[in-house]
Protein backbone atom coordinates (compact mmCIF):
# COMPACT_ATOMS: atom_id res chain seq x y z
CA UNK A 1 0.00 0.00 0.00
CA UNK A 2 1.21 3.29 -0.90
CA UNK A 3 1.23 6.64 1.68
CA UNK A 4 0.96 9.98 -0.76
CA UNK A 5 3.49 11.27 2.14
CA UNK A 6 6.08 9.10 1.11
CA UNK A 7 4.18 6.31 -0.69
CA UNK A 8 4.16 2.75 -0.69
CA UNK A 9 3.37 -0.05 -2.84
CA UNK A 10 2.64 -3.75 -2.75
CA UNK A 11 3.48 -5.20 -6.47
CA UNK A 12 4.74 -8.73 -7.43
CA UNK A 13 5.48 -10.88 -11.03
CA UNK A 14 4.14 -14.76 -10.45
CA UNK A 15 6.00 -17.13 -11.84
CA UNK A 16 3.93 -16.80 -15.32
CA UNK A 17 5.11 -13.02 -15.24
CA UNK A 18 1.34 -12.34 -14.31
CA UNK A 19 0.90 -9.20 -11.70
CA UNK A 20 0.53 -10.65 -8.53
CA UNK A 21 -0.28 -8.84 -5.29
CA UNK A 22 0.84 -9.32 -1.50
CA UNK A 23 -1.31 -7.36 0.72
CA UNK A 24 0.53 -8.35 3.65
CA UNK A 25 3.56 -7.19 2.81
CA UNK A 26 4.49 -3.40 1.86
CA UNK A 27 7.06 -2.52 -0.22
CA UNK A 28 7.64 1.74 -0.56
CA UNK A 29 8.12 4.20 -3.47
CA UNK A 30 9.76 7.09 -2.25
CA UNK A 31 7.84 9.89 -3.72
CA UNK A 32 9.96 13.57 -4.16
CA UNK A 33 6.75 16.17 -3.95
CA UNK A 34 5.27 19.32 -1.75
CA UNK A 35 2.88 19.70 0.31
CA UNK A 36 1.50 22.75 -0.93
CA UNK A 37 1.89 24.95 -4.15
CA UNK A 38 0.93 28.11 -5.61
CA UNK A 39 -2.08 27.20 -8.60
CA UNK A 40 0.53 27.20 -10.89
CA UNK A 41 2.67 24.72 -9.46
CA UNK A 42 -0.24 21.98 -8.45
CA UNK A 43 2.18 19.46 -10.32
CA UNK A 44 4.48 19.11 -7.63
CA UNK A 45 1.66 17.81 -5.25
CA UNK A 46 0.58 14.10 -4.89
CA UNK A 47 -3.21 13.91 -5.66
CA UNK A 48 -6.20 11.64 -5.24
CA UNK A 49 -6.79 10.89 -8.17
CA UNK A 50 -3.00 9.81 -9.16
CA UNK A 51 -3.55 7.29 -6.62
CA UNK A 52 -6.83 6.40 -7.79
CA UNK A 53 -5.60 5.82 -11.29
CA UNK A 54 -2.45 3.68 -10.11
CA UNK A 55 -4.99 1.91 -8.32
CA UNK A 56 -6.55 1.01 -11.36
CA UNK A 57 -3.93 -0.09 -13.31
CA UNK A 58 -2.40 -2.22 -10.72
CA UNK A 59 -6.01 -3.99 -10.56
CA UNK A 60 -6.55 -4.30 -14.28
CA UNK A 61 -2.64 -5.40 -15.66
CA UNK A 62 -4.30 -7.11 -18.48
CA UNK A 63 -5.13 -3.61 -19.98
CA UNK A 64 -1.80 -2.70 -19.46
CA UNK A 65 0.72 -5.00 -19.32
CA UNK A 66 3.38 -4.59 -22.31
CA UNK A 67 1.21 -1.14 -23.72
CA UNK A 68 3.13 1.95 -24.87
CA UNK A 69 1.57 4.22 -22.41
CA UNK A 70 1.78 8.27 -22.57
CA UNK A 71 0.49 10.15 -19.10
CA UNK A 72 -0.48 13.83 -19.33
CA UNK A 73 0.23 16.07 -16.71
CA UNK A 74 2.42 13.44 -14.78
CA UNK A 75 3.17 15.95 -11.65
CA UNK A 76 5.56 14.45 -9.53
CA UNK A 77 5.12 11.18 -11.76
CA UNK A 78 3.12 8.33 -9.34
CA UNK A 79 0.77 6.94 -12.00
CA UNK A 80 3.60 6.75 -15.10
CA UNK A 81 6.12 5.02 -12.35
CA UNK A 82 3.20 2.60 -11.67
CA UNK A 83 2.32 2.27 -14.90
CA UNK A 84 6.07 1.55 -15.82
CA UNK A 85 6.03 -1.84 -13.73
CA UNK A 86 3.93 -3.37 -16.64
CA UNK A 87 4.14 -1.32 -19.67
CA UNK A 88 6.59 -1.74 -22.14
CA UNK A 89 7.18 2.04 -22.49
CA UNK A 90 5.88 4.81 -20.47
CA UNK A 91 5.73 9.02 -21.82
CA UNK A 92 5.54 11.29 -19.21
CA UNK A 93 4.79 14.74 -19.57
CA UNK A 94 4.41 17.91 -17.84
CA UNK A 95 4.56 21.67 -18.30
CA UNK A 96 8.23 22.29 -17.76
CA UNK A 97 7.34 24.82 -14.67
CA UNK A 98 8.98 24.43 -11.09
CA UNK A 99 11.85 21.73 -12.20
CA UNK A 100 8.84 19.46 -12.67
CA UNK A 101 10.08 17.53 -15.43
CA UNK A 102 13.55 16.70 -13.48
CA UNK A 103 11.58 16.26 -10.49
CA UNK A 104 9.91 13.05 -12.57
CA UNK A 105 13.42 11.86 -14.02
CA UNK A 106 14.58 12.02 -10.10
CA UNK A 107 11.55 9.80 -8.55
CA UNK A 108 11.93 7.36 -11.95
CA UNK A 109 15.58 6.82 -10.51
CA UNK A 110 14.74 6.57 -7.05
CA UNK A 111 11.93 3.82 -7.85
CA UNK A 112 14.53 2.25 -10.33
CA UNK A 113 13.91 -1.02 -8.74
CA UNK A 114 10.37 -0.78 -9.78
CA UNK A 115 10.76 0.32 -13.25
CA UNK A 116 10.20 -2.41 -15.53
CA UNK A 117 9.85 -0.15 -18.92
CA UNK A 118 11.58 2.27 -20.75
CA UNK A 119 10.45 5.91 -19.95
CA UNK A 120 10.76 9.12 -21.55
CA UNK A 121 10.23 12.46 -20.21
CA UNK A 122 9.01 15.28 -22.19
CA UNK A 123 7.71 19.02 -22.49
CA UNK A 124 3.56 19.05 -23.32
CA UNK A 125 1.88 22.26 -22.65
CA UNK A 126 -1.90 22.02 -23.34
CA UNK A 127 -1.70 25.76 -24.01
CA UNK A 128 0.75 24.95 -27.01
CA UNK A 129 -0.35 22.16 -29.50
CA UNK A 130 2.41 23.09 -32.03
CA UNK A 131 4.25 19.82 -31.56
CA UNK A 132 7.53 19.31 -32.68
CA UNK A 133 7.76 16.40 -35.07
CA UNK A 134 10.20 14.75 -32.66
CA UNK A 135 7.56 15.07 -30.03
CA UNK A 136 4.33 14.35 -31.99
CA UNK A 137 6.16 10.79 -34.04
CA UNK A 138 6.75 9.90 -30.13
CA UNK A 139 2.94 10.67 -28.75
CA UNK A 140 1.62 9.02 -31.92
CA UNK A 141 3.74 5.81 -30.44
CA UNK A 142 1.16 5.36 -27.26
CA UNK A 143 -2.06 3.15 -27.22
CA UNK A 144 -2.95 4.36 -23.70
CA UNK A 145 -3.28 7.79 -22.08
CA UNK A 146 -3.86 8.51 -18.93
CA UNK A 147 -4.73 11.79 -17.24
CA UNK A 148 -5.05 12.45 -13.35
CA UNK A 149 -6.29 15.27 -11.52
CA UNK A 150 -5.49 17.89 -14.83
CA UNK A 151 -8.60 20.00 -14.18
CA UNK A 152 -8.04 23.17 -12.01
CA UNK A 153 -8.65 26.32 -14.30
CA UNK A 154 -10.94 26.85 -17.08
CA UNK A 155 -8.25 27.72 -20.04
CA UNK A 156 -6.09 24.56 -18.61
CA UNK A 157 -9.25 22.78 -19.17
CA UNK A 158 -10.08 23.32 -22.20
CA UNK A 159 -6.22 22.95 -23.75
CA UNK A 160 -6.60 19.63 -21.70
CA UNK A 161 -8.96 18.49 -23.87
CA UNK A 162 -7.91 19.97 -26.70
CA UNK A 163 -5.10 17.71 -26.21
CA UNK A 164 -7.09 14.70 -25.76
CA UNK A 165 -8.69 15.45 -29.59
CA UNK A 166 -5.31 15.80 -31.32
CA UNK A 167 -4.07 12.39 -29.86
CA UNK A 168 -7.63 10.79 -30.37
CA UNK A 169 -7.12 11.77 -34.18
CA UNK A 170 -4.04 10.13 -34.76
CA UNK A 171 -3.45 7.39 -36.40
CA UNK A 172 -2.70 5.10 -34.09
CA UNK A 173 -6.05 4.13 -31.95
CA UNK A 174 -5.71 5.41 -28.39
CA UNK A 175 -7.82 4.93 -25.00
CA UNK A 176 -7.88 7.66 -22.22
CA UNK A 177 -8.28 7.05 -18.85
CA UNK A 178 -9.13 10.13 -16.78
CA UNK A 179 -9.39 9.93 -12.95
CA UNK A 180 -10.18 13.44 -11.23
CA UNK A 181 -11.92 14.49 -7.90
CA UNK A 182 -15.35 16.74 -8.13
CA UNK A 183 -14.49 19.50 -5.86
CA UNK A 184 -17.73 21.41 -4.74
CA UNK A 185 -17.68 25.21 -4.21
CA UNK A 186 -20.58 27.27 -3.20
CA UNK A 187 -21.05 29.95 -6.00
CA UNK A 188 -22.99 32.83 -6.13
CA UNK A 189 -24.18 32.63 -9.84
CA UNK A 190 -25.52 29.62 -9.34
CA UNK A 191 -26.56 30.05 -5.47
CA UNK A 192 -26.12 26.47 -5.18
CA UNK A 193 -22.80 23.96 -4.44
CA UNK A 194 -21.08 23.13 -7.48
CA UNK A 195 -18.37 21.58 -8.99
CA UNK A 196 -17.34 23.97 -11.88
CA UNK A 197 -14.12 22.58 -12.73
CA UNK A 198 -15.57 19.12 -13.15
CA UNK A 199 -18.75 20.58 -15.32
CA UNK A 200 -16.27 22.81 -17.02
CA UNK A 201 -14.29 19.69 -18.21
CA UNK A 202 -17.92 17.80 -19.29
CA UNK A 203 -18.62 21.33 -21.17
CA UNK A 204 -15.25 20.77 -23.30
CA UNK A 205 -15.72 17.43 -24.17
CA UNK A 206 -18.85 17.52 -25.33
CA UNK A 207 -17.18 20.85 -27.71
CA UNK A 208 -14.58 18.84 -29.18
CA UNK A 209 -16.06 15.46 -29.29
CA UNK A 210 -17.18 13.97 -32.40
CA UNK A 211 -18.04 10.21 -32.18
CA UNK A 212 -16.09 9.51 -28.65
CA UNK A 213 -17.73 7.32 -26.36
CA UNK A 214 -17.49 8.26 -22.43
CA UNK A 215 -17.69 5.76 -19.87
CA UNK A 216 -17.56 6.02 -16.21
CA UNK A 217 -15.95 3.43 -14.23
CA UNK A 218 -16.79 2.04 -11.02
CA UNK A 219 -13.99 2.67 -8.61
CA UNK A 220 -14.91 -0.39 -6.21
CA UNK A 221 -11.91 -2.34 -7.96
CA UNK A 222 -9.21 -3.19 -5.06
CA UNK A 223 -7.17 -0.04 -3.35
CA UNK A 224 -3.34 -0.85 -2.64
CA UNK A 225 -2.44 3.02 -2.05
CA UNK A 226 -3.16 4.37 1.52
CA UNK A 227 -5.49 7.65 0.47
CA UNK A 228 -9.19 8.54 1.50
CA UNK A 229 -10.97 7.31 -1.78
CA UNK A 230 -13.72 9.97 -1.36
CA UNK A 231 -17.31 9.43 -2.99
CA UNK A 232 -16.35 12.21 -5.18
CA UNK A 233 -13.41 10.96 -7.15
CA UNK A 234 -14.59 9.83 -10.79
CA UNK A 235 -12.78 7.69 -13.22
CA UNK A 236 -13.48 7.67 -17.18
CA UNK A 237 -12.57 5.86 -20.24
CA UNK A 238 -12.94 7.81 -23.70
CA UNK A 239 -12.30 6.54 -26.79
CA UNK A 240 -13.04 7.61 -30.24
CA UNK A 241 -15.00 5.69 -32.39
CA UNK A 242 -14.30 7.28 -35.70
CA UNK A 243 -12.05 6.29 -38.37
CA UNK A 244 -8.36 8.61 -37.66
CA UNK A 245 -8.69 11.60 -39.36
CA UNK A 246 -6.06 14.43 -39.74
CA UNK A 247 -6.21 16.90 -36.47
CA UNK A 248 -7.11 20.72 -37.85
Amino acid sequence: MIDPTSTGGTFKYDDDDDLDVDRDKEETLVIEHSESTELNLVGLQVWRGALLLADYVLSHPDLFKDQIILELGSGVGVTGIVASYLAKKVICTDINVGGILSLIERNFQRNRAYVRSSYNVEEVNFLDLGWSRRLEERLQEANIVLAADVIYDDKITDGFVRTLSKLLYMKKKKTVYVALEKRYVFTIADLDTTAPMYEEFLRCVEKYRMNWSVDYISIDFPRYFKYDRVQHLVLMKIQNNTKSIAYA
